[in-house]
């Protein structure tokens, strides 16, 4: 019975941290948005309103926001379907937080004779559940649309489900050299194979064996998010958006689902591509460099290092998606499924094949 307690005790701590980290790090991103937004065009960022003389940088803004939508008279047109339209937000901000919970976050953590997976989730199959969950997600953007009673919400919806096949479509394409070359569906595993060397001195990230990937994963990632310049579904000066009847806090979940969507992005990104938790090379003893000295350290530090690294990876990540939303401009809607269709997953078909011939001349896993 203590055991089966401590047990559920350790999955819950699993869990409870990875909802707390992606929920305060999304809410965090309006934050973000404006201040990098306005470094980058040289303007005064969201750092005006203040509390008692103290601005903190503008952080009390987020906070006016959450108090804002809270408060707000929050409508239903007359026509629309009640049941569909207030359960889409709660569908699109929940399948953008449990997309998470296979993401690893750290190796393992030893707390006297027990090890624990640094992950909310431990599955064999990580990479099929995490775009199993973003793929439902769009269900609540169509949910959104169909329900409101309104034509241009309805053909936001219409549009945010055919980028998310194109999207999806591009993504599992782009993935599957990683999952060639590393030979596994799970993330941590995939992360932990990250953590050897090319030639004895190269990390082993999939960003070095698999650069053609990155770029297409990256691109169809920020497609997945609906964001700029991808963000034809809420497009203001086309159709208002599939949210266009929402208001208080159900529009602030469906914005919160953005950037949940992106904040998982950054995570599987960093996954698949940047190591994950790797340091190079950190090993669980401590640090073993090429030319064969070492330095050790206590297993604590080495997991406090790794999730460190975890979350500074998912960071520059989140930055240089933010970078790419304030630098283009939006896409029409057949330039996005063009770009799709006739450019990320030809392109993707061609890294499968250049990857197996790669491993065929190699005879084994480089």
């Amino acid at each position: 019975m203590t055991a089966t307690l401590a047990d559920f005790g350790i999955v819950f701590g699993r869990v409870f941290f990875v909802m707390m980290f992606i929920l305060n790090l999304g809410g965090l991103l309006t934050w973000v948005e404006r201040k990098q937004s306005a470094i980058m065009q040289d303007r005064i960022g969201a750092n005006r309103a203040s509390i008692l003389g103290f601005r903190a940088l503008g952080l009390f803004h987020p906070l006016a926001d959450a108090i804002k939508m809270l408060t707000k008279e929050d409508f239903l047109p007359a026509r629309a379907d009640r049941f569909l339209f207030q359960l889409a937000p709660f569908v699109s901000v929940f399948f953008g937080l449990v997309a998470f919970a296979s993401i690893p976050f750290g190796d393992t953590l030893r707390v006297g004779d027990r090890v624990i997976p640094l992950q909310a989730v431990t599955l064999n199959v990580g990479v099929l559940y995490v775009f199993a969950m973003l793929s439902l997600g769009v269900y609540g953007v169509m949910m959104a649309g169909w329900s409101s009673a309104n034509n241009y919400a309805l053909l936001g919806g219409q549009r945010a489900a055919a980028l998310m096949i194109t999207a999806e479509i591009a993504i599992g394409a782009s993935i599957m050299g990683v999952v060639m070359w590393y030979g596994s569906l799970s993330l941590q595993d995939i992360v932990r194979a990250q953590g050897g060397l090319l030639f004895g001195w190269i990390p082993k990230w999939g960003i070095v064996t698999q650069p053609l990937a990155f770029i297409l994963f990256l691109t169809a990632g920020i497609a997945a998010t609906k964001r700029i310049p991808f963000d034809m579904p809420e497009g203001e000066s086309e159709i208002i958006g599939y949210f266009v009847e929402y208001s208080g806090m159900k529009f602030g979940m469906f914005a919160m689902a953005d950037f949940l969507e992106t904040v998982v992005i950054a995570g599987l990104t960093t996954s698949l591509f940047l190591g994950g938790w790797q340091v190079p090379y950190l090993y669980e003893t401590g640090v073993r460099f090429p030319w064969g000295s070492t330095i050790g350290l206590p297993h604590l530090l080495v997991a406090l290092l790794q999730i460190g690294a975890f979350s500074l990876k998912v960071l520059v990540m989140i930055f240089i998606m933010m970078l790419i939303r304030w630098t283009l401009p939006r896409f029409r809607y057949d330039q996005a499924m063009r770009l799709g269709w006739l450019g990320l997953f030809p392109l993707s078909i061609l890294n499968i094949v250049l990857t197996g011939a790669v491993l065929l001349a190699w005879g084994d896993h480089p």
